[in-house]
């Protein structure tokens, strides 16, 4: 008799990978509209949370959901050298706020806080140095659109 029940018990437990990409969740994360970029860096963020979600068909039409985003860069120098007293490595530190709503009732969904950093090694041409530094804030930006879209697909996934 309590095998019986432990089974019963147990045959009404689901069992689902954490970030699982159901047909529901996809169809949810394809639906949602953006706000508009002030910053280049908060560009790439929005260009790849975009693509992410949509799954390369771009924003809908007609969304369910709005997410409102505002990203701060910031870059510090982390190995000076000591006769010049000037960076030879640092980081950039990409970090966004965002905000999930229900577009039919303004309902806020989720809201949260991610960053992203990316470490660079800074060369002597000033030309070279200012590439490298927009070439970490993109690899940075890829990362927080990532750790964003999973926050967003967990948040619609329940």
């Amino acid at each position: 008799m309590a095998l019986i029940a432990c089974g019963t018990l147990l045959a009404a437990c689901q069992v689902h990978p954490l970030y699982s990409d159901t047909n529901e969740v996809q169809q949810s994360l394809g639906a949602i509209a953006y706000s508009d970029a002030t910053t280049r860096v908060e560009q790439e963020v929005r260009n790849k949370l975009i693509f992410l979600t949509g799954g390369g068909a771009g924003e809908p039409a007609k969304a369910d959901y709005e997410v409102d985003i505002k990203v701060t860069t910031k870059r510090i120098g982390v190995l000076l050298e000591r006769a010049s007293d000037t960076p030879m490595a640092g980081r950039v530190t990409v970090s966004a706020d965002y905000t999930l709503r229900r577009a039919s009732d303004g309902t806020v969904l989720k809201a949260g806080h991610r960053s992203a950093v990316a470490l660079v090694d800074y060369p002597d041409q000033e030309f070279a140095k200012i590439r490298t530094i927009r070439d970490a804030e993109n690899r940075a930006a890829d990362e927080l659109a990532e750790l964003i879209r999973a926050d967003l697909a967990m948040a619609l996934g329940r």
